[in-house]
């Protein structure tokens, strides 16, 4: 992510140049083509002619090669018949002034900016960069983000399981989530139900981590000790957000380090890892904006949910239709447990309290990345 604004110094292309195989004329020569003209010379991608190009004369010129003086167009090789024993071509159709050239400046000039503070480098981004001669950047450092699930009844080494037991899916689409976000996610492991565990588990992080994210011990049970733990080495708020799934949810500090306290129903999870902590994670990474884009679409399905306070967010299946427009139907089941639906979503869903979503009337939707 950058730290600070690039501006260009240089031209991009450095000089005119032709963007075909061909030959460079003076495109008033080819009024009334077909004509023939004499053939002065040839340039390949990384010369120059010696000379220049005059009234009824023609170079033969090589893709990305500068254009020469004198001439002000490009024809096609595939419009040309070109004759190397008497040093002539025939030159097919007309041309208008500047066919085929890439001017000088075409795409940058100095003074342009280029990318701002804030955006992540991509593959194109670096092309751009190359191309006007910057080499460094000041780029904010990507964020080391701890993941740790807590819980004794999460399993993660591959063992059947014994009764009461859950496989920890969590900790992993956390981690994936994070990657994909450009962030360092780093893998905590699980921390078991017992404080002395979850204490050296969480300062630990606190210490190697710019960030943590837990998942699990954030409600009201009797054995969430990951609240017990935090509210004894941290400065943290426990919250109900009027929202489902995802409605514990805990934020604070550990030292200077902040934890996001995930609910541990694997939808919860993942829901308020997009709602919550990917766009404070961002910012902390250099990000301009929230990266919470909502979209209209239309409603393929009936989406509703009784009356109770919260705002929804629906896991729905999208297509984009020939005119742009977002078609939503539901990705299956609702559960905060379900999975499976949460995979195969495009989008979440906004649906108010008491509002019922019928089919073809619109709906605001969350695109997931």
């Amino acid at each position: 992510m950058l730290a600070a604004d690039v501006v260009a110094a240089e031209l991009v292309p450095p000089f005119a140049n032709t963007a075909m195989d061909g030959f460079a004329v003076q495109f008033a020569d080819t009024v009334g083509a077909p004509v023939t003209l004499e053939v002065i010379g040839t340039i390949a991608a990384g010369s120059t002619l010696d000379g220049e190009v005059g009234p009824g004369q023609a170079a033969r010129i090589m893709t990305g090669a500068p254009m020469p003086p004198g001439a002000d167009a490009v024809v096609m090789v595939e419009r040309t018949s070109f004759d190397e024993a008497a040093s002539t071509v025939e030159i097919e159709i007309a041309v208008d002034e500047g066919n085929h050239v890439r001017s000088a400046g075409e795409d940058v000039k100095p003074g342009d900016l280029l990318f701002g503070a804030g955006t992540r480098l991509a593959a194109g981004h670096l092309g751009v960069l190359a191309s006007v001669g910057v080499h460094t950047v000041s780029v904010v450092r990507r964020p080391r983000v701890g993941v740790i699930s807590t819980g004794d009844e999460l399993v993660d080494d591959g063992r059947p399981l014994l009764p009461g037991e859950i496989r920890d899916s969590n900790r992993r689409t956390l981690l994936t989530l994070g990657a994909e976000a450009g962030w360092d996610a780093v893998d905590l492991g699980i921390a078991v139900d017992e404080p002395g565990a979850i204490r050296e588990a969480f300062l630990a992080a606190a210490e190697s981590c710019d960030a943590i994210l837990s998942s699990g011990g954030v409600s009201m049970g009797a054995f969430d000790y990951v609240k017990v733990v935090l509210d004894e080495i941290g400065d943290m708020r426990w919250m109900q957000i009027a929202i489902k799934p995802a409605k514990p949810f805990a934020f604070g500090l550990v030292g200077a380090t902040p934890v996001f306290g995930l609910p541990g129903n694997p939808v919860s999870s993942m829901v308020s890892f997009e709602l919550l902590a990917r766009p404070a994670i961002g910012f902390m990474a250099g990000m301009d904006d929230t990266g919470l884009v909502l979209l209209r679409a239309i409603s393929e399905d009936t989406l509703d949910h009784p009356a109770d306070g919260k705002v929804h967010f629906l896991r729905v299946e999208g297509r984009i239709d020939d005119t742009g427009r977002w078609h939503v139907r539901r990705a299956g089941g609702q559960g905060s447990h379900q999975l499976t639906a949460m995979a195969r979503a495009d989008a979440l869903a906004l649906v108010p309290d008491g509002v019922n979503i019928t089919p073809g009337d619109e709906v605001q939707i969350l695109p997931l990345r």
